[in-house]
């Protein structure tokens, strides 16, 4: 079913059958129910990269969505080779984000000054976290977190410097949760019930990202559409 031919009620649809795989899922992490996140979380990034293919996202946005399914599927397991694979896997949903933002996106959603100035914030707070870290991260994931962080961030800024407000909260919200994760492989202090907050913290991210892309999208799409309005309708 291409974008064009997806009824409104189908995308429609998919959004309240999102926001209750959320909801079980959040509510499951809150009263501590293993079985309820384990069926829920593996559903939310498919139904979020297809309520993204029906609206016409790019394939790139929905690769990095099922780059994310695969992260957060692995991500089920403790151990330690299921941590690097998902994080492998969320690694190759920024490098989707950044090919994604560089086709679609446009520097003038930031001005020069204050896109410099987000790089160097968005620089010192990689740099902070990193060296912070790093006494206490298992010595054989120090340099893959190091590298994954690196990435993240650099998503996390190329969205705000392209697309803007939206795609930018997406992006500091995904910093967010992947530090929250790192806190707790470095076990650092963790607040009540961890696991809820990076998953609240990662959807609302995700989901912001869905949709500061379709709006760029949207709008770049508004002038061709009206451009073709005016020629049909030109003698």
């Amino acid at each position: 079913m291409s974008p064009r031919s997806a009824h409104p009620a189908v995308v429609r649809a998919l959004l309240p059958v999102l926001g209750l795989a959320v909801f079980v899922d959040l509510l499951s992490l809150a009263v501590d129910y293993d079985p309820g996140h384990t069926v829920a979380k593996p559903l939310l990034m498919p139904l979020l990269a297809a309520y993204a293919a029906l609206r016409g996202a790019p394939r790139l946005l929905v690769a990095a969505l099922l780059f994310g399914w695969g992260g957060d599927t692995l991500l089920l397991s403790d151990t330690d080779p299921a941590f690097l694979a998902g994080m492998a896997c969320f690694a190759a949903g920024h490098l989707c984000y950044l090919a994604l933002f560089r086709t679609y996106g446009s520097p003038k959603s930031a001005p020069r000054a204050r896109a410099g100035l987000l790089a160097v914030g968005y620089a010192v707070a990689l740099a902070a976290t990193v060296t912070l870290l790093w006494p206490d991260l298992p010595a054989d994931l120090r340099v893959p977190v190091a590298g994954y962080s690196a990435l993240l961030t650099a998503m996390a800024c190329a969205a705000a410097v392209r697309l803007g407000l939206v795609a930018g909260l997406g992006g500091a919200l995904f910093m967010a949760s992947d530090t929250l994760i790192a806190t707790g492989v470095a076990d650092w202090p963790q607040p009540p019930r961890p696991d809820f907050w990076i998953m609240l913290t990662y959807v609302a991210a995700q989901f912001l990202l869905v949709q500061g892309v379709l709006s760029t999208l949207a709008e770049r799409r508004a002038p061709a559409a009206a451009y073709r309005e005016v020629r049909s309708t030109t003698p």
